[in-house]
């Protein structure tokens, strides 16, 4: 299915956030205009520090660039972004560390709602690729437990600087059951697929656990029926031997 998005994009800071899905919702921004959507996804960017993870967001939200984003950042902010998947309007609220992983600041209450996670390394650093199945820990640990990952290598672009291949990331991502891109930033490589791919398979969890639901929902009603009717046996049901 295809996935347009809409010019409205945002940056805001601080820390107050609703992580939602499946409902319809108003609500009013900060401008006095009404925000309405179906959907909205909090989604976390996480990470090695300097692996560019801010720069990757601006990319994203506003087509602009700089490699000095991480130093100029203190605190974890929000950008909001709204897609539209079919018919449905799906506001998007990125939250970025800000480099606050390199002092160890991230506590639970940053993961906690979260529906889906871009995790980043750096193709340029080695330590930055080690250190992915230990974030992917956290993701596990604290947050809820149908968030979905993308594993992104970043800085595709910086090929001379390559020290991790495509295929050892491509592999580690097939062994944590995630899905994998090579993006850039800086050249605008599969910035946007990386969202959108992060978009679909959080609908496509929603509506597999919404079939669920209603599953469920059909068996038990079956069982009353049983229960309510289980003094007369069907003709259709007795022994004919």
């Amino acid at each position: 299915m295809a996935h347009h998005s809409s010019v409205a994009s945002s940056t805001v800071g601080g820390h107050n956030s609703t992580a939602a899905g499946g409902t319809s919702a108003s609500t009013t921004g900060a401008g006095g205009t009404d925000q309405n959507f179906d959907y909205m996804f909090k989604l976390l960017i996480i990470g090695n520090s300097s692996v560019g993870k801010t720069s990757f967001l601006f990319r994203y939200c506003d087509d602009s660039f700089t490699s000095a984003f991480d130093e100029l950042t203190e605190k974890p902010s929000i950008s909001v972004k709204t897609v539209f998947r079919g018919d449905k309007r799906v506001k998007l609220q990125i939250w970025d560390t800000a480099g606050q992983e390199r002092y160890r600041t991230i506590t639970t209450a940053y993961y906690r709602g979260a529906m889906g996670f871009i995790l980043m390394y750096d193709i340029t650093n080695e330590e930055s690729f080690n250190s992915v199945q230990d974030w992917c820990t956290q993701i596990k640990t604290y947050s809820w437990e149908n968030a979905q990952v993308v594993l992104v290598g970043n800085k595709c672009d910086m090929e001379d600087e390559r020290v991790v291949s495509r295929e050892r990331g491509k592999q580690l991502a097939d062994q944590l059951g995630l899905e994998f891109f090579e993006a850039s930033a800086k050249e605008n490589i599969n910035v946007k697929a990386v969202f959108e791919k992060l978009v679909e398979i959080i609908c496509n969890k929603m509506a597999e656990s919404l079939d669920q639901s209603q599953q469920q929902a059909q068996q038990t009603q079956g069982h009353r029926l049983d229960a309510q009717g289980s003094t007369q046996k069907p003709a259709s049901q007795q022994c004919n031997c």
